[in-house]
């Protein structure tokens, strides 16, 4: 019989080698799907990444506005990939450093030329204020109270514009002027007729008128009075005029001396007296010695001495017409009393009647005097009885 062989009951233990390759084939598949979970998972990260770099940002250039995507983190960074040129009197909302993100709005105002004329001077000046006023304060331009703008401040400002700053000036100045005071009549009985009398010395008032002148960079404009003020009131000049008749003593005539058939007597001074005419009307005024009155001085010959030969004297002497008066009759002034006619003058003509007075200062206040009736006596001065 032949030999029968015997069967193994189990397997052989595995060798080294294929168990490094049992081990090989069972985790290279999952070291495959592990790559290819980490190489998703790092192309969506990178894809997330990409997409949340990425910002819509507004962007308004000049008024225009348009939205743009971005991967730029500054503006700096925007305005380079956008190629956008900014000037170096363009204004930015927000500063070149500042940092992006979703949603940031970039406003860029443009700066405009405008010509400025100002103070005799004219300039080209770039801005990007939005209007007149904002320009004329960066331009450190300062206005008074009454400068004048043109255009308006209020204005927008435009490409070529041309502003205008006018320098207002305004000056106010007072002007005093006299007013001329009233002269208001008043009948007298207490006067006779012909005669006048200043009850109330009349005063000019005083007016002060306020003057507004206006100049525009130095050139007049406009004079206006503005205010007008009473400083001082005119006084009113009251005058009485005589409305009381005279009695009627003497013919006034001048066809020469009167005569004794024209004496009358009147009552003067409380005394009876027998007087050659009465000169109604007549005019008063006064001189003295002095070189004022007569061309003379003391020391000069002829100084004081009268044309009938007398010396002057206060309360007695009186120049006249020959013509009217004779040199050397007494005459009686109503309100001045008894006088001598000693003296003449070449202003003394007709109806008027020069006073002495030793005083040349109150010959000149004397003045003129109208109205005054005169009655004639004759060569001898009439008693005290």
């Amino acid at each position: 019989m032949g030999a029968i062989p015997v069967q193994e009951t189990h397997d052989p233990r595995p060798t080294g080698k294929l168990f490094a390759l049992r081990w090989k084939h069972e985790h290279l598949r999952a070291a495959l799907l592990a790559a290819i979970l980490v190489f998703a998972i790092t192309i969506m990260f990178v894809s997330l990444l990409q997409k949340a770099a990425t910002k819509s940002i507004t962007i308004i250039d000049n008024g225009v506005s348009k939205v743009i995507s971005t991967k730029t983190s500054n503006v700096l960074g925007l305005l380079e990939e956008q190629d956008i040129y900014i000037g170096p009197n363009d204004r930015l909302s927000l500063a070149a450093t500042d940092t992006l993100q979703e949603g940031s709005r970039l406003v860029i105002d443009r700066a405009v030329g405008v010509m400025i004329k100002a103070d005799g001077k004219q300039q080209v000046a770039y801005s990007s204020e939005d209007t007149v006023r904002g320009v004329i304060e960066s331009l450190n331009i300062k206005l008074s109270e009454h400068d004048r703008v043109v255009p308006e401040l209020a204005s927008p400002l435009r490409e070529g514009m041309t502003v205008s700053v006018v320098r207002v000036r305004k000056e106010v100045t007072e002007t005093q002027r006299p007013i001329a005071f009233k002269v208001v009549e008043q009948k007298s009985a207490e006067l006779e007729e012909g005669k006048t009398k200043v009850v109330t010395e009349g005063q000019k008032g005083v007016v002060v008128y306020k003057t507004e002148t206006v100049y525009e960079d130095g050139k007049l404009i406009s004079q206006e009075m503005i205010e007008k003020t009473i400083a001082k009131p005119a006084v009113q000049q009251v005058v009485a005029i005589g409305t009381m008749k005279k009695a009627e003593v003497a013919l006034a005539s001048y066809n020469g001396p009167p005569t004794a058939a024209e004496a009358k007597t009147v009552k003067l001074n409380g005394k009876s007296v027998k007087v050659k005419r009465m000169l109604s009307n007549v005019t008063l005024t006064a001189y003295s010695a002095d070189f004022a009155s007569t061309g003379k001085s003391k020391g000069d010959e002829g100084y004081g001495v009268t044309r009938s030969g007398t010396t002057v004297k206060e309360g007695r002497t009186i120049a006249v017409d020959p013509r009217v008066i004779p040199l050397g009759w007494w005459v009686y002034i109503e309100g001045i009393g008894f006088r001598r006619a000693e003296d003449t003058g070449s202003a003394v003509k007709g109806k008027k009647i020069d006073i002495y007075y030793d005083s040349e200062s109150y010959a000149n206040k004397f003045g003129l005097k109208r109205g005054y009736t005169v009655y004639v006596i004759g060569p001898v001065k009439p008693s005290s009885d």
